[in-house]
């Protein structure tokens, strides 16, 4: 697959919204967790990437190899052999080189869900519950959490759009409840022991620090949190509902 649109399952003449939402299903399917692969989860990231920053769709290898030289690119049986080779050394190296692996996984879920369809935020199967509904990947799925990235960052490089305002912890409209896992929060000067204890964090200042978690989204209106919100659109926020 040589261009970035085949990589996502996409004609080349797709629109923004067609190009975010099978990056999204794309990233979810090829993930190790299921069943997919580093490498193949890689390319698939690199190939939205490819595509959003505006680049030559013909300039995009699936390998990660952009912008060979010009021998490279000649059409030569040793240039084409060589590619290959590069290709192979370079899937293999993903796959089993523990310094190109993935950051850290999460697994979320919209509270919207989960209030809807008369779940608690404290059932012991709620991540089963989700998965086994179909749910679509605004509501349900798995970003990876890039280093020194914070939550709320990586679900906007995703093309979400979480609720926040303030982007520094002084606010409780980012609000998630972890499930499984941690995500340090350098300071909070708003959450109480008694909502930390419960594993409410701040998705904006929030970084993950175990390799895998699970977390719900859109709690801010929980009690305890709502009185803690600031209205968004004071921050710019372009989120009507928020």
């Amino acid at each position: 697959m040589g261009s970035p649109y085949d990589v996502l399952g996409l004609d080349a003449d797709a629109d923004e919204d067609a190009i975010v939402q099978a990056y999204r299903e794309r990233v979810k399917a090829v993930h190790p967790d299921h069943g997919g692969s580093i490498a193949e989860f890689k390319r698939v990231r690199r190939a939205y990437e490819h595509i959003t920053a505006g680049r030559d769709p013909a300039t995009f290898e699936a390998d990660g190899l952009d912008g060979g030289s010009e021998s490279d690119q000649s059409g030569s049986t040793e240039s084409r052999t060589a590619s290959d080779d590069d290709r192979a050394k370079s899937d293999d190296e993903a796959e089993n080189d523990p310094e190109s692996g993935l950051g850290p996984t999460v697994e979320y879920l919209d509270y919207a869900v989960v209030e809807s369809r008369g779940w608690s935020l404290t059932d012991e199967d709620l991540f089963e519950k989700a998965e086994a509904a179909d749910l679509g990947v605004d509501s349900h799925g798995l970003l990876v959490v890039e280093s020194r990235e914070t939550l709320l960052e990586a679900a906007e490089r995703y093309g979400f759009s979480w609720p926040y305002a303030c982007r520094g912890g002084a606010c409780a409209n980012c609000a998630v409840a972890v499930v499984e896992g941690d995500l340090e929060m350098p300071v909070s000067t708003v959450l109480d022991d008694d909502l930390t204890d419960r594993g409410v964090r701040l998705s904006c200042i929030g970084e993950p620090v175990t390799d895998d978690l699970k977390i719900v989204f859109n709690i801010e209106h929980l009690p305890g949190l709502a009185e803690l919100r600031l209205p968004a659109e004071q921050f710019g926020n372009a989120r009507a509902d928020d």
